[in-house]
């Protein structure tokens, strides 16, 4: 009687241990879910913004169709990246549209009166300040991408793994000039 107590006992210990182990894995999935979520409010914010700052440059840059065109089609690039949830195609579209908008920004020197633009400068600092905290959400991202990755890849959570459906999730890489703040005054002096 008492080995059947026992091994009850050990039956329900592990079953309390895989159902935690389980747990713990959709946690670490809803982490990135809900990481990779706030980097696409910001995406979809910075989105909106780009026509905004397109049109009131347009106001000025009668001359400068091909700058504005290559910042639009970087944004549709974006966008379809963001949409597609492929973090490979939204850095390489990432870094079309930062060296998009280092092109509207040096071209607009050319522009005193749109430098001097109210609405210019309201949409570059709304921009700008969108860029850092998408830099700072691809920390969040990938960080909460490889604990998942690290539960997921170990002993005993593999097993479990396998057993649910935890994918791997995949990192948001950049390139090194993607990280690096953009050298506007070289662009400037362009």
């Amino acid at each position: 009687m008492l080995g059947i107590l026992v091994f009850l006992f050990l039956i329900v210990a592990l079953a309390g241990y895989l159902i935690g182990v389980y747990n713990g894995l959709v946690r670490v999935r809803a982490a990135v879910k809900l990481a990779w979520s706030d980097i696409d409010v910001l995406l979809v914010q910075r989105h909106d913004e780009l026509p905004k700052l397109v049109e009131v440059c347009k106001q000025y840059m009668q001359y400068e169709a091909g700058t504005l065109e290559r910042v639009m089609r970087a944004r549709t690039g974006v966008d379809t990246a963001r949409t597609s949830g492929s973090m490979s195609s939204l850095g390489s579209a990432e870094r079309e549209l930062r060296s998009g908008l280092t092109g509207l920004y040096a071209v607009a020197e050319k522009y005193p009166d749109l430098k001097a633009s109210e609405p210019f400068h309201h949409l570059q600092e709304r921009i700008s300040g969108l860029e850092t905290a998408i830099a700072d959400r691809r920390e969040v991202y990938n960080d909460a991408a490889n604990t998942n990755n690290v539960r997921i890849a170990s002993f005993p959570d593999a097993l479990v793994a396998g057993l649910g459906d935890f994918p791997p999730a995949q990192l948001l890489h950049f390139e090194a000039d993607q990280k690096a703040d953009v050298d506007l005054k070289a662009a400037f002096s362009a």
